[in-house]
């Protein structure tokens, strides 16, 4: 067997390449966006789907992903939506319209 100048054998570092290579990189957390201090119908559209289960958003922020979740003013109270999915504009590049779903918390 080939060993190395320092007695570390070429299957030692061959198996430990492979291990690192097939580690899935750790899930990162889903992220919260507060958007309860801005004004609904200016600073963002919400367009209710389903009895309000879902609905369509478009917004300005940076950084949103499918996954996330977003809080925003529904009268008055506060409501929590999970993000299904998101596109973002061209231009203005943090523009976007994303899919929501109600979260049962």
């Amino acid at each position: 067997m080939f060993s190395t100048g320092s007695g570390i054998n070429l299957s030692v570092i061959l198996s430990s390449l492979v291990k690192l290579i097939s580690t899935k990189p750790k899930q990162q957390k889903n992220k919260t966006h507060d958007y309860t201090r801005l004004v609904c119908g200016r600073d963002y559209v919400f367009e209710p789907i389903d009895n309000q289960t879902r609905g369509y958003m478009t917004g300005q922020g940076r950084g949103i992903k499918s996954g996330d979740y977003i809080i925003f003013q529904n009268g008055s109270s506060a409501c929590k939506y999970q993000v299904e999915e998101i596109d973002y504009y061209s231009e203005p590049p943090d523009m976007w319209m994303a899919l929501l779903k109600k979260d049962e918390v």
